[in-house]
């Protein structure tokens, strides 16, 4: 069964087994075999990639492990963190589908439900001077796993208390991620930044972080061009990029 979209989804390579599908696509553009919209996925990945060598924990057969290929030849490389707000708000709208209207972006790249991790996104981009030629965009969403290793770590199914098709909601998941994707094809940018905004998890609220193994006190109001995330700490506005600031939870 194949998803409802014009390109996205449209060729499929299912592997039982791989390392990573991330890495698997990439092979796929090295060797001129991937068009875009093409998607790998697995149904058991050994190594999972998060972002810069996190690991991905999934149970085999339980959830949602996939890349997309995408061509977004029309998006500055200064954008490229759309490409991040349309896959979260992708994924996000899957979820809200479901019922699960509390989930949330935790940024740069988690899928939260309130305190608790349901999935992740990797995106790897190939880009020239001027634009991005190619992007792999990778995603992990928990849906029928019921045991983590880690105790923040939640599924669809645990939330919903039922089991779901994980081929059924990967092909919804493919049709909203095109939508996603022509909305920013459309520079339908400051829209699209907005609804990110407005699903950032913690945005706008008082919380702790650790910033240079200190703990602060802070306040997310937003997130700049380059993706930093904007943090009025002691009535200072701060920019962080990926792993300069943690969340304390």
């Amino acid at each position: 069964m194949l998803p409802n979209t014009l390109f996205i989804g449209q060729k499929q390579i299912f592997l039982p087994v791989c390392e990573s599908t991330n890495s698997e696509a990439q092979q796929l553009l090295i060797k001129n075999e991937a068009i875009e919209g093409c998607v790998v996925y697995t149904a058991q990945q050994t190594h999972g990639r998060g972002q810069r060598g996190n690991v991905w924990e999934a149970a085999p057969g339980c959830n949602i492990t996939l890349s997309v290929v995408l061509s977004p030849t029309f998006l500055p490389v200064r954008q490229q963190f759309y490409l991040n707000i349309i896959v979260s708000l992708a994924v996000l709208d899957l979820l809200r589908e479901q019922g699960l209207a509390e989930a949330q972006v935790k940024w740069p790249n988690d899928l939260y439900f309130k305190d608790k991790k349901l999935g992740g996104i990797l995106i790897e981009n190939t880009i020239n001077s001027y634009a991005i030629q190619h992007s792999i965009i990778g995603i992990g969403l928990n849906i029928n796993q019921t045991q983590f290793t880690f105790p923040t770590a939640t599924s669809v199914s645990l939330l919903l208390g039922q089991e779901m098709s994980v081929e059924v909601m990967q092909n919804r998941l493919l049709e909203l991620l095109e939508k996603r994707y022509l909305e920013l094809r459309s520079n339908k940018t400051a829209r699209l930044k907005y609804e990110y905004l407005q699903a950032l998890y913690r945005y706008q609220e008082t919380h702790h972080f650790l910033v240079a193994n200190k703990q602060v006190e802070g306040q997310i109001v937003g997130v700049d061009e380059d993706g930093r995330l904007a943090v009025e700490i002691a009535n200072e506005l701060q920019y962080f990029a990926f792993k300069e600031i943690g969340f304390v939870i």
